[in-house]
């Protein structure tokens, strides 16, 4: 049985002094990705507010939203418990943010097991979720149109 799933997260790119600030995902197996600190919207809640939110979860940061940089999606079939396939669609909203308060933490009992600063030039050599390089390219690039295409 294949069930449709839709998913909307918010994430902030925060970088600074040629560093970006991630924080490391850990699935249900035990894998471990560096991700963009964000996650799932909390029903009716606003995205500016849950990319606040996560940041701070995920980091220990209250963070400042600069700037809409676009929106990412993700479309693919996932496996699920039980036999069953889900036909997967991610929205995730991008936001540039800035820290303004707080102290870098792990998170304790969430998603994320580690936060870091992690110098831009090493990026490449992580094990990382697609979600951090979709990011970065909107950072980089800042469509007007709020998408990178994939001939860009």
């Amino acid at each position: 049985m294949i069930v449709k799933e839709l998913r909307v997260s918010a994430y902030a790119i925060c970088v600074e002094d040629g560093q970006i600030l991630l924080a490391r995902w850990v699935g249900p197996a035990g894998e471990r990705l560096w991700t963009l600190p964000g996650g799932g919207l909390d029903h009716g809640e606003d995205p500016v507010d849950a990319a606040i939110r996560e940041v701070e979860e995920e980091t220990g940061y209250t963070v400042a939203i600069d700037a809409l940089l676009g929106i990412s999606t993700l479309h693919r079939p996932y496996p699920r418990a039980t036999q069953r396939q889900a036909d997967f669609h991610a929205l995730r909203v991008m936001y540039a943010g800035h820290v303004t308060g707080g102290t870098l933490r792990h998170e304790i009992g969430g998603s994320t097991d580690l936060a870091a600063w992690i110098a831009l030039g090493d990026v490449t050599g992580l094990e990382r979720s697609e979600v951090v390089d979709a990011g970065l390219d909107l950072h980089r690039v800042r469509p007007p149109d709020g998408r990178v295409s994939k001939g860009r």
